[in-house]
């Protein structure tokens, strides 16, 4: 009796089955009840998995939700360095600096306004700044005390309100209402001076890997090469593709950096920086009251460029067609080459937003007052940016691309890879490697034989699971490693994901805390190393065997985000073009895992399709 008429005899039991698909524990008491019936009977069994590690050679890197910076030193794949070549968009065209445009400052002797004079623009400063990744707070405070989770001194103190971090007795909660630091001992609001909220709020940081107390030199150069939008290839009619294994080194042109006494060294601080109207509130003789915290900056990146450069080629450029449209300021101006920590000492990597960074020019002028007729000296900000979302289409506007410098690979995980051999060891590691999975079959027919048993057996699949164990014995050889926080597996046909969204369980808008039926997030034993990923697949295995879906081949792959599920181009061992999900490709991460193939010593994690199920009688 086929499946589909089975349920037409037992729909409520169907009904009931399907009702209680995302929940192990209410489906185990089903199981039980229906079982003392007699009508139906539960089982375990486990299918072989075939797993084949494919290299991957570069992936686009235009584009990108998050960009690499820095040098990412892998004990098991090697040493990553990441630079990134990027445009500068006008924050508006044809811009004016000062009050007047240049043709109305041309005009100054011959016009009767006394308004009307040379503004001489002149350059203070620049700086670029670059924010860290913070994580969202409304996911990461949990009691609301302005502490975030990951900030709290013990598991308890997250959901409790009235922890004092800094012991003087204040709790959290009244600090953050009162605008005191929690942060701080000294600072609990009583004193008679006290003003509140000037004080740089602490962030607990996301994606920075390496040793965080570590300074780091960056260095910004000029980019002479022309970042196209569209590809001349395609008629102009799609996107162009940058990889990242392009070399631009001949078209990296002056320093824009300020190298004198370290003031391109930066230090990682997990305290936004102020910016004081009037004073800073340390320095003496100040007058506390009319102290105002003007802006505040999220911790990140910060450093001077050269004043002159800007002042050459943005201020005394006002007016001229160099300026006119961004277009012509892209072809003009072609962008800059940023890296980080070019010491073998200075290993830190750096997941970056380049659409919150920018380029902030502050320029000095001469400013007419009217009232007295006198001129003064004003001050304004000019700012460029680096890449900016189009708020209609949720595009770029403006092109960046990520640049990898990449040891080779071990001879073992060479080896290991585009070998079309079952994998004994299965190698993720991020914008490096791909591995195909076949469900029941080693070959690409599909696996029909075992597919049609099951469907002959009447099978209602309750839970099919993949469980991909860590090699410890390999990862632990060496130094430590980052392990990847989750496992991505998907239909690597449609490269669609496999969960279903109106059926997924989640607990935060945080990344490991959405689709947690699907699962895939590392398991960890009590020192903090990984055990297990596991992922399940059961409503993938009931779309083969209820729906007749194809037994596609999957991909395996990591992500730092599993509900971003866009792909991009990338090439692979033989320079052929394939699809990379673009979470893998902004990440450094990578491990090992155990395959199908293993040696009778690891037979225990060897990767195997477990699937639990219910068969009529």
């Amino acid at each position: 009796m086929k499946f589909s008429r089975m349920i037409k005899v037992s729909a409520l039991v169907g009904t009931l089955f399907l009702m209680t698909v995302s929940c192990e524990d209410e489906l185990d008491t089903i199981g039980e009840g229906v079982v003392g019936g007699e009508p139906f009977t539960t089982g375990t069994v486990e299918y072989d998995v075939f797993a084949f590690n494919k290299s991957i050679a570069a992936v686009q890197t235009n584009r990108l939700p998050l960009y690499q910076l820095g040098t990412f030193n892998d004990p098991v794949y090697g040493k990553r360095k990441a630079s990134i070549i990027t445009q500068v968009t006008l924050s508006s065209s044809e811009p004016v600096f000062g009050d007047s445009s240049q043709a109305t400052e041309d005009s100054s002797d011959s016009d009767d306004n006394d308004a009307t004079i040379p503004e001489n623009e002149t350059v203070k400063e620049v700086y670029l700044y670059i924010p860290f990744q913070v994580p969202p707070s409304a996911t990461r405070d949990s009691d609301g005390d302005g502490v975030e989770d990951e900030l709290e001194r013990t598991d308890a103190d997250v959901s409790d309100p009235n922890s004092d971090w800094d012991g003087d007795g204040v709790t959290d909660l009244q600090e953050k209402n009162i605008g005191s630091n929690p942060f701080d001992a000294d600072e609990d609001g009583s004193a008679d001076d006290f003003i509140p909220n000037i004080y740089p709020r602490t962030f607990d940081l996301d994606s920075i890997y390496g040793n965080r107390t570590e300074s780091f030199e960056i260095k910004v150069s000029r980019n002479t090469y022309f970042l196209r939008d569209l590809d001349p290839n395609t008629n102009f009619e799609e996107r162009q593709r940058y990889f990242s294994n392009q070399d631009f080194s001949s078209f990296i042109g002056e320093e824009l950096t300020i190298t004198d006494e370290g003031k391109n060294i930066v230090v990682i601080d997990n305290q936004e920086m102020l910016f004081f109207a009037d004073d800073d509130p340390d320095t003496e003789d100040v007058d506390e009251s009319e102290t105002v915290v003007e802006s505040r900056l999220a911790p990140g990146i910060r450093v001077p460029l050269k004043p002159d450069f800007f002042q050459q080629n943005i201020l005394d450029k006002e007016g001229q067609s160099e300026l006119l449209s961004q277009s012509n300021f892209a072809d003009f101006f072609r962008g800059i080459h940023i890296t980080a920590g070019d010491a073998d000492s200075e290993q830190l990597m750096f997941l970056l937003d380049l659409t919150e960074a920018n380029i902030t020019i502050t320029y000095t002028y001469d400013d007419y007052n009217s009232e007295d007729g006198e001129v003064e000296t004003a001050e304004r900000d000019y700012v460029l940016n680096l890449l900016n979302v189009n708020s209609n289409t949720g595009g770029f506007i403006g092109n960046a691309i990520n640049i990898f410098e990449e040891d080779a690979l071990s001879p073992d995980i060479a080896g290991g890879l585009d070998n079309g051999e079952n994998a004994s060891r299965i190698y993720v590691k991020g914008a490096k490697t791909l591995t195909e999975i076949r469900l029941f079959e080693e070959t690409l027919n599909g696996g029909g034989d075992i597919i049609n048993q099951i469907k002959a057996n009447n099978w209602i699949i309750n839970e099919a699971n993949l469980v991909f164990y860590v090699d410890r014995n390999t990862l632990d050889a060496g130094d430590a490693v980052v392990e990847p926080p989750r496992l991505y597996l998907y239909n690597a046909e449609t490269n669609q994901p496999l969960y279903n969204i109106a059926t997924e369980s989640n607990t935060s808008d945080g990344p490991l805390g959405l689709y947690l039926n699907y699962d895939g997030i590392l398991d960890k034993e009590e020192s903090n190393k990984g055990i297990k990923y596991t992922i399940r697949i059961t409503e993938h295995l009931n779309n083969i065997i209820v729906r007749d879906s194809t037994n596609a081949s999957l991909g395996l792959t990591l992500t730092s985000d599993i509900d971003f599920i866009q792909v991009q181009e990338g090439m692979d061992g033989a320079s052929q073009g394939i699809d990379v999900p673009v979470r893998a490709s902004i990440s450094p991460l990578g491990t090992i895992l155990y395959g199908s193939n293993v040696d009778a010593a690891n037979e225990d994690k060897k990767l195997k399709l477990q699937i639990s199920y219910t068969e009529a009688n």
